[in-house]
């Protein structure tokens, strides 16, 4: 096993966006490296708490030394963050004054290829952030029916070469089971027309992430996860995400837009009748982005797009 080495993305931005301050109550729902774990620590001191989650047990590994100098003002647990709600009234954490997510997969989960989530490597199909869960990349490759891997690849991928890629999948298993991500990487490159391999980012990119969100359902779970973390803030508290493509990005504006909403009714309505409130305030009309040295420093942080939101 490989050192846990991860560089956070949007530090500073995130934890100053939560206003950290002494005796406040922080959730981190995606512990990672630790590195806003860490920074929340120190920003909250003497007396802030923080509360972690993690379903990768390497990365609650090595947060726990990383962390350990902070002692009882730090929680780590083993979960999924779409059960945020369950953990905080379990631990009666809550209500807390601030929530964050870096969504999407760390830098060691993509480098240590016995994981299985990166075309760089030949190793199992795996794909799994919880190496406790049953289904991997591999059953879904070997089981999934053609429609379904085209759904998919379509939807989580936006892949438009779907359906040349999914055949070729399928007749691929009929004579032996798809093992690792190597195979799977050279039968993509085999389905998609040689004009189109010779442009853009590595061809089999988009089918690896579609598949990566469904084996984790990491868009459901983000919905879920929405829901809690805004549940569990106390009015006044902020809610902090940064996402890395489009689908989750698209699921956190509308959210952020949903809970701003005030009044329903058609603008010809002199009262309103609806009675909706907003219940937040959008503290980042425009995601806030990585710097340029940032991107050269950590090219993988490109995408990232951080967008904030203030419970009323």
């Amino acid at each position: 096993m490989s050192s846990f080495v991860h560089t956070t993305v949007l530090l500073e931005e995130t934890v100053t966006a939560l206003c950290p301050r002494d005796g406040g109550r922080y959730i981190d729902c995606t512990l990672g490296g630790a590195g806003h774990s860490e920074r929340l620590l120190q920003r909250s001191e003497p007396g802030g708490q923080l509360l972690a989650l993690d379903q990768d047990e390497t990365a609650l590994r090595h947060a726990e030394d990383k962390l350990r100098p902070y002692g009882d003002r730090v929680q780590l647990v083993h979960a999924n963050f779409r059960r945020i709600r369950e953990v905080v009234r379990e631990l009666e954490f809550g209500p807390v004054d601030g929530v964050m997510f870096d969504l999407g997969v760390s830098s060691p989960q993509f480098d240590e290829a016995d994981r299985g989530f990166s075309y760089r490597f030949d190793a199992p199909l795996d794909m799994r952030m919880d190496q406790t869960q049953p289904t991997t990349a591999r059953d879904m490759v070997n089981g999934l029916d053609e429609a379904e891997l085209i759904r998919i690849f379509t939807r989580y991928g936006e892949e438009k070469f779907s359906k040349s890629i999914a055949r070729r999948i399928v007749h691929r298993r009929a004579v032996a089971p798809i093992e690792t991500t190597g195979e799977l990487a050279e039968l993509i490159k085999e389905a998609i027309p040689a004009p189109a391999r010779r442009t853009g980012p590595h061809p089999a990119r988009r089918v690896f992430q579609a598949l990566r969100i469904a084996v984790n359902d990491e868009l459901g779970a983000l919905e879920e996860a929405l829901d809690g973390a805004f549940e569990v803030l106390k009015p006044g508290g902020r809610l902090a995400v940064i996402t890395f493509h489009s689908l989750e990005d698209r699921i956190v504006k509308h959210q952020f837009q949903q809970w701003a909403r005030g009044c329903t009714c058609p603008p010809d309505f002199p009262v309103c009748q609806c009675g909706n409130v907003p219940q937040a305030t959008i503290v980042t009309r425009k995601p806030i982005v990585p710097s340029a040295a940032e991107e050269i420093e950590n090219p993988r942080s490109r995408s990232a797009k951080l967008r904030v939101v203030e419970k009323r």
